[in-house]
């Protein structure tokens, strides 16, 4: 299914830009397979890495892998600390790229965090995770997006169901399905304070959506969804098949999970907190377009336009 696009950008009309999954129409359009590998390693270069051909293929089929304490609790302390200091933070706070709770104060996100830390910072080049991240992905990367979720005890709010490519597809231009993120746990995700949740499989269909998306959608969608949310019939037909998985475990567990990948999670009526961080690795032949949603770019810290370069691992 190829669709063709007129994207506006600062003014200017882009004609005939090829759009491979449409979205964010007047109209409902059936979903439809991904068009592009999973795994973008060929060949020889696909065992070239930590990840094991047993590995490989459940990330295939399921579109994520869970690593119980990947990185060690003394690891984790450090960053913890960290995390509790920001939340007390005024300036972090009114930074732009903080989203507060719908009408609290408690922060929901913080976003460009290895902009913020060079702590943070040094963590997206741990060659433990840009080896895995290389192998998957096919070559050299660079950061789209970081972020910490945080979701306080009794406060903290859910996520909706979405596939993150649809919404960088759409507001952001990223072209293909060249992407993944890294999830670390930073507190106890439990089966009570809302862990990440996951459908198995989702990442082989995309969804497109319904409605049109409002300039600087950004500032309300982050903190709550309306727009770019799948369907129910879409969502049930992908559960009843595949059922959901929540991963729990202790700080430093981690979870690496396709940028087509539907996942959610739910509020956090437990009095333990919940904090993850997320890494968004994009594939470097895959940087930004304009917007296929016609609307002007997001910020920078939602979306790296010019800072591309393709990451070298800290040692």
């Amino acid at each position: 299914m190829i669709w063709h696009h007129e994207s506006y950008h600062k003014g200017e009309i882009m004609n005939n830009v090829q759009d491979l999954f449409p979205t964010r129409l007047e109209r409902k359009l059936s979903m439809f397979e991904r068009l592009d590998p999973v795994v973008h390693s060929e060949g020889a270069q696909r065992s070239k890495g930590p990840l094991n051909e047993e590995q490989l293929v459940e990330y295939e089929k399921n579109g994520f892998l869970f690593f119980e304490s990947f990185f060690s609790k003394e690891e984790m302390d450090a960053f913890i600390q960290e995390l509790s200091d920001y939340e007390d933070d005024e300036d972090i706070k009114l930074s732009e790229g903080t989203i507060l709770e719908p009408g609290r104060q408690e922060i929901r996100s913080i976003f460009g965090i290895h902009e913020v830390s060079e702590r943070f910072s040094r963590l997206t080049r741990d060659p433990r995770l840009l080896e895995m991240v290389w192998q998957l992905l096919g070559g050299d990367v660079y950061i789209h997006q970081s972020r910490i979720n945080y979701k306080p005890g009794f406060k903290g709010k859910g996520f909706d169901w979405h596939s993150d490519f649809e919404t960088w597809h759409s507001e952001d231009g990223m072209p293909r399905m060249r992407s993944l993120s890294c999830s670390i746990i930073l507190t106890d995700n439990n089966e009570f304070n809302g862990p990440l949740m996951l459908v198995p499989g989702s990442h082989n269909r995309f969804i497109p959506c319904v409605g049109r998306t409002p300039e600087n959608n950004y500032k309300e969608s982050l903190k709550s969804q309306y727009v770019g949310v799948p369907d129910d019939t879409s969502l049930r037909e992908l559960m009843v098949d595949e059922g959901i998985k929540a991963p729990k475990g202790k700080a430093g567990s981690l979870v690496l999970f396709e940028c087509n990948t539907l996942h959610g999670s739910n509020i956090n009526m437990s009095c333990w907190p919940r904090s993850n961080l997320f890494f968004v690795y994009n594939h470097v032949d895959n940087q930004l377009l304009s917007p296929f949603c016609g609307n002007n770019p997001r910020p920078e810290f939602l979306g790296s336009r010019h800072n591309c370069e393709s990451l070298t691992p800290f040692r």
